[in-house]
């Protein structure tokens, strides 16, 4: 059963209930996380016969990814404002990104969990996770190039520079949000957890000792 063919629904009716299927699916991750996830649990969850779901998803694998890559795409799709306006205002450009960013982890925060554990037992999940990772980075510094001639940062490479940062909004979302329950009474804003992460991201590459350390072009692009 769990090798038959997969094919995405075509009708109206097919894609409501894989829609049901996945928004099942991410109750039973919220309650008990990736490893111990179940086929049957979702099944039941979503009240279907376990070979109704199976034709819809292969097994937990497939159905996990089908959520992740969803939320993969609308999180970089959150985080595009570097590309609007990072040269004529880098501060507002990196707190739009910021947060839209953490805004969506916020939203998704039981799949983003799952995702940190699974990519722990499973190495096609830790690819996954560092695909998004490299996406959202190879983006800010393609930007960073081509709007201001930066490719290093007090003599370091500017993407080791972004990696460090893309690790510290990724642990920051990971802690404030999806481990907000050991927060108790101190929660984290979402406005509050992106003006926290976009001084010290701008800060890193725009101020500065950042500025005496890399190429001209910068003086020059934020005098224009």
């Amino acid at each position: 059963m769990a090798d038959q063919t997969i094919q995405f629904p075509t009708t109206p009716k097919g894609r409501r209930t894989r829609s049901r299927l996945l928004a099942s699916a991410r109750r039973v991750l919220a309650r008990n996380g990736y490893v111990t996830l179940k086929m049957t649990d979702v099944a039941d969850e979503a009240g279907v016969s376990l070979g109704a779901l199976y034709r819809y998803f292969r097994n937990k694998e497939d159905l996990f990814r089908a959520l992740v890559e969803g939320i993969h795409e609308a999180l970089f799709e959150a985080s595009r404002a570097p590309n609007k306006h990072l040269a004529t205002d880098p501060m507002g450009a990196l707190l739009e990104a910021n947060r839209g960013y953490l805004s969506l982890y916020s939203e998704n925060r039981d799949v983003m969990r799952a995702l940190i554990e699974a990519s722990t037992v499973d190495k096609r999940f830790r690819g996954v996770w560092w695909a998004m990772r490299d996406r959202h980075v190879d983006r800010f510094t393609g930007a960073l190039k081509a709007k201001f001639g930066i490719e290093t940062i007090d003599g370091v490479p500017a993407r080791l520079v972004a990696e460090a940062m893309a690790a510290m909004v990724e642990q920051c979302a990971y802690v404030w949000f999806s481990q907000d329950e050991q927060l108790g009474e101190r929660p984290v804003s979402v406005d509050d957890a992106a003006r926290v992460v976009t001084r010290i991201w701008h800060d890193a590459f725009f101020g500065p000792d950042a500025r005496s350390n890399s190429n001209a072009e910068v003086d020059r692009a934020n005098s224009d």
